[in-house]
């Protein structure tokens, strides 16, 4: 299981999480920096990626298309990189379980 962080959430993501989430990566990792949100889209899905973001266009095009890819839609406000580590650690359980899941298409994480 790995996560594609979008560009809204910290390049820092990866490092923090690589224990739990191995072959994890940052859209600046794979040269997405700036990219329209259907290049990420597209390149989540041919890698085999979760697609993690805050934003809610992510969320709407899974509505929309389905998976692949994945949406982990992160709603937590402008949380610290630590509280989006502490986020994601805590609910590695349920992301693996959304990731095993044939059916679901967006896991909702956060307080709101």
């Amino acid at each position: 299981m790995k996560l594609l962080f979008d560009e809204n959430l910290s390049f820092r993501l990866v490092a923090g999480l690589i224990d739990l989430y191995p072959d994890s990566a940052h859209v600046r990792d794979v040269g997405l920096l700036g990219a329209n949100d259907l290049s990420v889209w597209n390149y989540a899905a041919a890698h085999d990626f979760l697609l993690v973001s805050k934003d809610t266009d992510f969320y709407e095009r899974s509505l929309v298309f389905g998976a692949p890819p994945k949406i982990v839609w992160l709603r937590i406000g402008n949380s610290s990189v630590s509280e989006t580590i502490a986020l994601l650690r805590s609910q590695y359980i349920v992301v693996r379980h959304f990731s095993e899941d044939t059916t679901a298409t967006f896991l909702p994480l956060g307080k709101k």
